[in-house]
C-alpha cells in the first residue's frame, strides 16, 4: 500500500488522533510540512490518500502552498484518490471544487454540538451515531461545493462536513484532535479565547474546554475513528 500523504498547515495543529489511527491499522504515511516550505508534491499517484489539517491562515489567502494544494487536491478527486480535510482543509477542498469560503457569523472555539444529517451518505459515514459534541476553532466557514452532499450540520455554523463521490471528506470540525493539541491551543490561543468569550455563544472559555474533555473527547475520539474507517476503504494501492 502506497503511503497517505498527510498535509501540515502548521506545527501546532499537526495530523493528532488522525496519524495515530493510520498507525494502528498499519498505514504508513508521509508528512508534508507546509509550514516548513516543503514543496507540494506535484501529482497524487505516489500516494494512496490524501489528509489536510487544520492551520490559522484563511483559505482565502495566497500562500506559496496555496494554489499548488488546490491543483492537488482537483487531481486527486478526478483520480479517486481520497481526499480527507480537516477544519482549513475542508475549507481549501470546498475552494478547490468550485465551493466559497467566508467568513461565519458566529465564531466557534470550544466543545460545539452536532447534528449528523437525516440522508444515506450521512449514515454510511457515521452509522448509528446521530449527534455528538465535536472541537471547533474556526472564524471561517465553507459552502457545501458542487456536486458535494453535506453529511453534518450544527446550529451556529451549518454547514460542519460533506462528502464527495462517496470517498471525499471536508469538515469544519477538528475531530482530530487529542488532548496535547487542545492544551495547545488553549495555552497559545487565550487572547483568542478572551477576546471573543462572552461576544459568540460558541466561544468557551479554557477552564470549560479543558473541564470538559475528559468527559467529550474519547466520545469525539470514537466518532473520528467511525468516519477514517470509512475513509480507508477507498484508499488506493
Amino acid at each position: 500500500m502506497k503511503p497517505v500523504a498527510i498535509f501540515r498547515y502548521a506545527r501546532t495543529e499537526g495530523a493528532g488522533h488522525f496519524a495515530t489511527f493510520l498507525a494502528e491499522h498499519g498505514l504508513t504515511f508521509r508528512l508534508v510540512r507546509l509550514d516548513e516550505g516543503e514543496p507540494v508534491p506535484e501529482s497524487c499517484e505516489e500516494f494512496s490518500g490524501l489528509g489536510f489539517m487544520g492551520g490559522p491562515m484563511s483559505a482565502n489567502d495566497e500562500y506559496p502552498w496555496t494554489q499548488p494544494v488546490l491543483s492537488l487536491m482537483r487531481q486527486a478527486v478526478e483520480r479517486g484518490v481520497p481526499v480527507i480535510g480537516h477544519c482549513l482543509g475542508g475549507q481549501m477542498l470546498s475552494r478547490a471544487l468550485g465551493g466559497k469560503v467566508t467568513r461565519a457569523d458566529i465564531k466557534e472555539i470550544g466543545w460545539v454540538p452536532v447534528t449528523v444529517d437525516a440522508n444515506e451518505a450521512a449514515r454510511e459515514w457515521f452509522g448509528d451515531v446521530k449527534a455528538f459534541d465535536t472541537f471547533e476553532w474556526h472564524e471561517d466557514t465553507f459552502t457545501i461545493p458542487p456536486g458535494a452532499e453535506r453529511v453534518l450540520t450544527g446550529k451556529t455554523c451549518a454547514n460542519q462536513a460533506y462528502v464527495v463521490d462517496g470517498r471525499h471528506l471536508g469538515m469544519q470540525c477538528h475531530v482530530e484532535v487529542n488532548a496535547e493539541m487542545i492544551e495547545t491551543w488553549c495555552r497559545i490561543g487565550i487572547s483568542d479565547i478572551d477576546q471573543n468569550f462572552g461576544k459568540s455563544p460558541a466561544v468557551q472559555d479554557a477552564v470549560t474546554i479543558r473541564t470538559e474533555m475528559p468527559k467529550k473527547l474519547p466520545v469525539l475520539t470514537s466518532t473520528a475513528s467511525k468516519l477514517y474507517t470509512r475513509w480507508i476503504r477507498n484508499l488506493c494501492g
